[in-house]
C-alpha cells in the first residue's frame, strides 16, 4: 500500500481508503457483522482512511465505525465525516449553531472528542462564497470539535472555489475513468495549494468493475435503481451520471486496455480502475465502497498495482472522449 500526506491535515493516509456509504444505506442491506468484516478486511489490506457521513443510514455508518474503532484502539485510522445534509439545502441553514449540533452528533456516533476531518457535504454552490461559513468552521477547529475541515463537491468549479479558501484541508470530488474533468484544473490547483484530494465514486458505482451487463438489476433500496434519473440527489452520484448501457459498453473497452499492461498482469479490472485514479498526481486517497469482505480485500489490493503506462492513460482518455465528454464535461 502506498501512503501520502493528506493535504493540510499533516496526517498520513493510505492511497486506497474505504468509503462507507454502503454500510449505512442506499446500497441494499448490510448487516453489522458484514460491516465489521468489511472494516477488518480493509484494515488488514493496509487501509488507514475511512470516509463516512452523518446521513449515511441516519448515523448508522458513523456508529458502526465508532464501535469498531472503540474495540480496536491500537489502530491508527483517519476518519473523515460530512455534515450539512440533515437539513434542507438552504444556505441559511449553514450556521455556527447547526455546525456545532451536527458535529456534536457525529462525535457521539464516532465516540471521539475531536473529529479528524469534517466536510461540508456537497453544499449549495453559494455556500462556498460565504465568508461567515468558513469563519464558523475555523471556530470549530479553535474549539477542538474538529481537527481539520474540507468540502465535498459536485463540480470542478466548486472544487476550485473550496481550494482557494486558506484553511480548507481537503476537497472530495468524483473522479474515475468516466469522469475526467478534475484532471484539467482541480488536481493541479490542489497540488499547488497543498490541499488533499479525496476521489469518490472511483468505480462509477460499480460500472468499472466490468461485471455488469445491460440486464443487471439492483435492489429497490439501492440508489442505482431509485436515483438513475436524479430523483433523490445529484444524478452524477449514480454511475457518475453516465448512461448505464453506454457505461457497460465502455467498461468492456476499459477492461481491454489491460492487455497492454503486462506489469499489471494478475490484477482484476476494478483494481486497475482504482489504481489508475490513485496514481493521478494530486490524489490523496481513493474511497471505493465495499459490501463484503472479498470486495474490501480486492479494493485494498489496488494499492499494490505497479505504475500504469502513459499509453493506458491515453486509452482512458480516448474512451472518455468518444463516449462521455460531450455529456459529462460541461455538466460537472
Amino acid at each position: 500500500m502506498d501512503f501520502r500526506t493528506f493535504g493540510r491535515t499533516g496526517r498520513t493516509v493510505s492511497a486506497i481508503g474505504l468509503g462507507t456509504w454502503q454500510l449505512g444505506a442506499d446500497w441494499g442491506e448490510v448487516s453489522e457483522a458484514d460491516a465489521r468484516g468489511v472494516l477488518d478486511a480493509a484494515v488488514d489490506g493496509g487501509v488507514t482512511f475511512f470516509d463516512t457521513a452523518d446521513v449515511y443510514g441516519d448515523g448508522r455508518s458513523e456508529s458502526l465505525i465508532g464501535r469498531y474503532l472503540g474495540d480496536r484502539p491500537e489502530l491508527d485510522i483517519t476518519v473523515a465525516t460530512k455534515m450539512g445534509r440533515r437539513e434542507a439545502q438552504d444556505p441559511a441553514n449553514f450556521t455556527r449553531e447547526n455546525f456545532r449540533e451536527w458535529t456534536d452528533r457525529s462525535r457521539r456516533n464516532l465516540g471521539v472528542d475531536t473529529l479528524d476531518l469534517v466536510q461540508l457535504h456537497c453544499p449549495p454552490t453559494v455556500v462556498l462564497s460565504m465568508d461567515a461559513v468558513f469563519d464558523d468552521l475555523d471556530a470549530l477547529v479553535a474549539a477542538g470539535a474538529v481537527a481539520s475541515y474540507g468540502v465535498s463537491v459536485e463540480t470542478a468549479d466548486e472544487a476550485l472555489a473550496a481550494i482557494a479558501r486558506p484553511n480548507v484541508a481537503s476537497v472530495q470530488i468524483i473522479l474515475n475513468a468516466f469522469r475526467l474533468k478534475p484532471l484539467d484544473a482541480v488536481l493541479p490547483a490542489a497540488l499547488d495549494a497543498g490541499v488533499g484530494i479525496i476521489a469518490r465514486v472511483p468505480l462509477a458505482s460499480g460500472l468499472l468493475s466490468g461485471k455488469y451487463t445491460v440486464d443487471t438489476t439492483f435492489a429497490e433500496n439501492d440508489h442505482r435503481t431509485f436515483n438513475r434519473g436524479g430523483d433523490a440527489f445529484d444524478v452524477g452520484e449514480t454511475f457518475s451520471g453516465v448512461d448505464f448501457e453506454m457505461g457497460v459498453a465502455a467498461a468492456q473497452e476499459f477492461a481491454a486496455l489491460l492487455a497492454g499492461e503486462p506489469d499489471a498482469a494478475g490484477f482484476a479490472t476494478p483494481q486497475i480502475a482504482l489504481a489508475w485514479v490513485a496514481q493521478q498526481p494530486g490524489v490523496s486517497s481513493v474511497i471505493p465502497g465495499a459490501r463484503n469482505i472479498a470486495q474490501a480485500q480486492s479494493n485494498a489490493g489496488a494499492g499494490d498495482v505497479p505504475t500504469l503506462s502513459a499509453g493506458f492513460t491515453e486509452g482512458v482518455r480516448d474512451i472518455y472522449d468518444r463516449h462521455f465528454r460531450a455529456a459529462v464535461h460541461p455538466r460537472w
